[in-house]
């Protein structure tokens, strides 16, 4: 047996790793690095996250990747290109955290790997008959492996669609282990650019539990901004939209919508609801010269409507605590505008269960990766096809 197959069978044995989640989302921010303690798996994980720090991209990075990002037709040299340059240079920032954190690469077990996401094509939304939902993110985890020493788990969304799923929101799995609490109906809503949630029922019963995108949360407010101001990426806080006014004709045709139709769980991406979607709501409800904040709050009250109408839907008669983390939960008006659709519910910061509300995704792919290589069976049913029970990843050796 080779070294890291030994060496791999030997962290699979092991009641507690030590775990490096990364995440970098649909907002091209960065990449958040979450150093993890783990014992245990299944319904008996605990997690500690023992470090954190999130490395922002470069402006001409951010660049690069927009030009291949969530577009039909790229140039395919460059995505050739990135996907090696973006493992090899995540590979450098785990390399410089771990230094700044004084930590040794031989002290961590696992690399768990999420990727750049660059296309999410479920079948629902690229409408092709026969042909199969698919999702597409790079950074390859070869490249982490081989450059940190550290053997990596990446490429996660894949076996869910070749399990029946269509490849999100994979937050579900982690949600469930980490955060269900006997005798406390709890909704997990991450709102990130595209906003989703996962109801943990307090009974426990993983066949009652529920996870699905219910629509843009930041993505197209990010992209408004960025489009008309060169110096900002996002709207601070919820600044610029709470000076404005939301235009209620504008709000109802963002949603009007196939995708507000279509019956849950389902995903989405910025595929559908970028810049074009709010350029095409305008035409339909034939306000195109709104001001820069009154488009802002509309926006802001677009996701905040699909956000509460999804929980409504789908949790009916419903009440419970809602934990939130994303970047939205920094948005102070979207919070306003949330607590008012959803007045039967509290809201919080998930900071409230312990957790840094910033590294909840990176955490929950290291709670992914210990699942993969952990030494027992997987123990889960949700009792829907397209929440596959199966361990998620592929693992890629250093040598």
């Amino acid at each position: 047996m080779s070294n890291s197959l030994e060496h791999l069978y030997q962290i699979s044995k092991k009641n507690k790793r030590v775990i490096i989640g990364l995440m970098s989302g649909t907002s091209l921010d960065g990449l958040d690095i979450a150093l993890c303690a783990v014992e245990g798996s299944g319904l008996n994980t605990q997690l500690k996250l023992l470090q954190f720090n999130t490395v922002p991209y470069t402006d001409d990075l951010k660049h690069k990747i927009k030009n291949i990002f969530s577009k039909r037709q790229v140039d395919l040299e460059q995505v050739c290109i990135l996907n090696a340059y973006l493992g090899s240079f995540h590979a450098d920032l785990i390399l410089k955290s771990l230094l700044q954190w004084n930590i040794r690469p031989a002290e961590v077990d696992l690399i768990a790997s999420h990727g750049q996401t660059i296309y999410h094509a479920p079948a629902a939304l690229h409408g092709l008959p026969g042909w199969p939902n698919a999702t597409l993110q790079i950074g390859d985890g070869d490249h982490l492996a081989v450059k940190t020493g550290i053997i990596t788990v990446s490429d996660f969304r894949q076996k869910h669609i070749a399990a029946g799923g269509e490849g999100a929101p994979l937050a579900v799995y982690g949600d469930y282990l980490l955060f269900s609490q006997n005798g406390q109906d709890r909704i997990m809503l991450n709102i990130g650019g595209i906003a989703n949630y996962t109801y943990l029922p307090g009974d426990l019963d993983a066949k009652r539990v529920f996870s699905t995108d219910v629509g843009p949360g930041n993505t197209i407010m990010d992209a408004y901004m960025q489009h008309q101001f060169r110096d900002k990426y996002y709207d601070k806080d919820g600044e610029l939209a709470a000076s404005g006014t939301y235009n209620q004709e504008l709000v109802a045709a963002l949603l009007d919508n196939e995708f507000f139709r279509q019956p849950f769980p389902k995903t989405t991406g910025p595929e559908l609801f970028n810049l074009e979607y709010l350029k095409t709501a305008q035409q339909t409800a034939n306000c195109q010269n709104l001001s820069a904040a009154n488009i802002m709050a509309s926006l802001n009250r677009f996701s905040a409507v699909g956000i509460a109408t999804a929980i409504r839907e789908t949790i009916k008669g419903g009440t419970g605590a809602i934990y939130i983390s994303g970047g939205g939960m920094h948005n102070r008006l979207l919070q306003q505008n949330l607590q008012e659709l959803l007045p039967q519910f509290t809201l919080s910061p998930l900071t409230e269960l312990g957790v840094n509300p910033d590294a909840k995704e990176a955490v929950l792919f290291a709670v992914l990766a210990n699942e993969c290589i952990a030494n027992q069976n997987l123990d889960l049913d949700f009792g829907n096809p397209k929440i596959p029970t199966i361990r998620l990843g592929k693992i890629s050796l250093p040598d």
